[in-house]
């Protein structure tokens, strides 16, 4: 971590998240419309070291099941429209900014995923968890979920070794245009991302 990024995480993340306040009230409202009740997500996610934390955002889909096995429906089926609105315009992201000023993630890190993946990276892989998780990163700004894991792994751990201010600086500005143009928000017929199912998939 080069000196000033945490520095730079509450410059930024405070204000925002106090001038953002009104549209996370208004996706809150709209989450809690669509799913009856619950308004925020919350999931363990691995952070610096792998040490895991809580991870909060709106909650985007519902909890329906398949009425003869009890099991969740798949993504694309638990996305409704209202959900994918708010995945669009990134508004359900909003919440991670109190995980940025709690310290938890960064404004510009690899992206932290699931507790799940952590045994299947690499050792190369594994580097993306020398620094704090962020809101946005390398990979978000080179294609999000239309890249491959092997590409987004491959562009995290760059971002890990060439970390700087002004990378972060370009990352930022990059990702306020992706943000607008809603580019990348999921892969080719996906709701979101397919599950890492570890490197022999990617053939590494």
């Amino acid at each position: 971590m080069y000196p000033g990024k945490r520095l730079l995480d509450l410059a930024v993340a405070l204000p925002l998240a106090l001038l953002t306040l009104p549209l996370l009230v208004l996706g809150a409202v709209l989450a809690a419309g669509q799913n009856g009740g619950p308004w925020l997500f919350r999931q363990l996610r691995p952070g610096l070291g792998g040490q895991l934390f809580t991870l909060y955002k709106l909650q985007t889909m519902t909890a329906a099941r398949d009425p003869a096995t009890g099991q969740l429906l798949p993504d694309a089926q638990r996305l409704p429209a209202i959900g994918r609105w708010l995945r669009a315009t990134s508004l359900d992201e909003l919440p991670q900014l109190w995980n940025i000023v709690r310290g938890d993630m960064s404004l510009v890190g690899p992206r932290p995923l699931l507790p799940a993946y952590l045994p299947l990276y690499s050792p190369q892989q594994a580097r993306r968890h020398l620094v704090r998780p962020g809101l946005t990163g390398w990979a978000q700004v080179n294609g999000r979920n239309a890249i491959s894991w092997e590409e987004k792994f491959v562009f995290d751990v760059w971002y890990v070794e060439h970390q700087s201010f002004g990378l972060d600086m370009r990352i930022l500005w990059r990702t306020a245009g992706r943000v607008l143009g809603r580019r990348g928000i999921a892969a080719a017929g996906e709701a979101t991302m397919p599950a890492f199912r570890g490197n022999e998939e990617v053939g590494k």
